[in-house]
Order: structure tokens, then C-alpha cells, then sequence
């Protein structure tokens, strides 16, 4: 009699617990399925009340796919050059000690404060129309050179969003590094290359594809730069903005919109993948 009170207690406890934590996850669950799931379900529905057609319309016209294409050179080439200036300067910060170090690595990441409006400002201080390098210029009796506007200013402006995550990614790499894996190499009389190449890039392999995916993501939908200077150079961040700003375009808009949210995932997804290879072989 006694065990059989012991057990309804013990599972009138469970039901109790249980109907607690469910409260408790409840208002998580409105949560996201307001903000999220529902709307991430109507973006995908959007484009079928124009037709089917409208999902592939990216491959079909091919003013948005060149958008899609202007979107993924230029977030590769930023993600390129993100990875090697940034590996240079993190890696010398971690392994190069010197008075103001600290100092300088925060002025470096400095921009990580900044949203995309106000770097895409300063390139337009820089190269607009009104900028330093025109100003310059004009003075020397060679016209007013601008760039800000162009496949340039966007190039720059993304590098200088992405580097500081890069060089304080590659410096916090860096540093966790084992001294003892470069010592060995180097008694066992490794080259400075075959060191570089042995221990350096199979110890910063999940850093770099780490790094490298969120910067392309970050590129790819960079929208605050994009807006502020892509006035001759269209990226599909633009694209989407204009179809459902300017021409009311709701379902091309979602279309669009689905592509480049696929497009960043498997990126994404690709490095996640990549890095978890990577752990392993080491």
C-alpha cells in the first residue's frame, strides 16, 4: 500500500515537472513560431500565388541573375581577401609582442561597432564625389576621381566591415596554438614553409572556414553598405529591396529572397561540414 502511494506520488511529481518546464518553454514557443516559422512559411508560399514559374525567375531574366552573380564574385573576392589580410595581421598581433599590442588590436576591431551605413559614409568621404582623393585630385589639375559608388567602393567598404572579424578571429586562433607543435617541426629541421604549411594551416583550418563563412554570409546580405553605395553596381540585397519598395513586387521579392537565404545556408552548412572534417583529422 505504501509503495503504491510512494509511485502516485512519484509520478503526480513527473506530471508536475513536466507541466512546469512546458510553461515555461511555452512563451519560447509563441515566440518563435510567430517571428519565425510563420513567416518563413509565407515567404515560401509567396511565389506560387504568381505562378510556379516565379520560383526559378532568378535563372530565367537575367537582370536578376546578374544580380545573384555581382552578389556571390564580389562576396567570394571580399571573403578572400578578408581571410589573407586577416590571417597576416592576427597572427602577427598574437605572435609579436610589443608596447600599445592591445591597444592597436582594439583600434583594428574598432569597426565592429560601426553598422554598415556608416562605413559605406566613410568611403564616400574617401572616394565620393566630394571626397578626399577627389578633392586631391582636382587639385593636381586631374579631375575629380571617385570610386565610392562603383564595384570598388562596395569591395572596400565590405573589407573594412569584415576584416576586424577576421584579424580578432585569426589572433584568438593564434594564441590557443600549441608552441610545442612549432618547436618540434622546427627541430626536426622543418622549413619556415613546411612549418607554415605542416602545423600552421591544419591548426587555423577550422578558424579560416569558420571565419570565412560568416564573412561571406555577412556579404552576401550586407544591406545598410549595399544601399548607401551601390548606385552603379547592383547586388541582390538591392534587388529585393527595389522589387518590394519601388514596384510592390511581393513575390518576386520572396523569390529573390529565397534564393539568397539558400545560397548563404549552404555556405554555411559547407563549413560547418568542413570544419567538423577538419577537427576530426586533427
Amino acid at each position: 500500500m505504501a509503495a503504491a502511494q510512494a509511485a502516485a506520488r512519484g509520478g503526480h511529481g513527473k506530471r508536475s515537472q513536466a507541466g512546469w518546464r512546458l510553461a515555461c518553454l511555452l512563451p519560447a514557443l509563441v515566440f518563435f513560431a510567430a517571428f519565425w516559422l510563420l513567416p518563413i512559411v509565407r515567404l515560401i508560399a509567396l511565389p506560387a500565388e504568381k505562378g510556379w514559374a516565379t520560383y526559378w525567375v532568378i535563372l530565367t531574366q537575367a537582370k536578376y541573375l546578374t544580380s545573384l552573380m555581382n552578389t556571390l564574385l564580389l562576396s567570394l573576392a571580399v571573403t578572400a581577401m578578408t581571410l589573407v589580410l586577416g590571417a597576416a595581421v592576427g597572427i602577427f598581433l598574437a605572435r609579436s609582442p610589443f608596447a600599445g599590442r592591445r591597444a592597436l588590436l582594439s583600434l583594428l576591431t574598432l569597426p565592429l561597432s560601426f553598422p554598415g551605413v556608416i562605413i559605406g559614409f566613410f568611403v564616400i568621404l574617401l572616394g565620393g564625389r566630394q571626397g578626399a582623393i577627389a578633392t586631391l585630385a582636382d587639385g593636381l589639375g586631374l579631375g575629380r576621381w571617385t570610386f565610392a559608388y562603383g564595384l570598388l567602393g562596395l569591395f572596400l567598404a565590405y573589407l573594412y566591415f569584415s576584416l576586424p572579424r577576421a584579424i580578432a578571429s585569426y589572433a584568438a586562433a593564434a594564441q590557443a596554438m600549441d608552441p610545442a607543435l612549432e618547436e618540434a617541426a622546427r627541430s626536426l629541421g622543418a622549413s619556415r614553409w613546411h612549418i607554415a604549411r605542416d602545423v600552421w594551416l591544419p591548426e587555423l583550418a577550422p578558424a579560416t572556414l569558420a571565419c570565412g563563412a560568416i564573412v561571406f554570409a555577412t556579404a552576401m546580405g550586407a544591406f545598410g553598405t549595399a544601399f548607401t553605395l551601390a548606385s552603379k553596381f547592383e547586388v541582390l540585397p538591392i534587388t529585393i529591396y527595389n522589387e518590394f519598395t519601388n514596384y510592390a513586387n511581393f513575390a518576386l521579392a520572396a523569390s529573390l529572397s529565397i534564393t539568397l537565404g539558400l545560397v548563404t545556408w549552404a555556405a554555411l552548412a559547407l563549413a560547418r561540414r568542413l570544419g567538423g572534417t577538419a577537427a576530426q583529422g586533427v
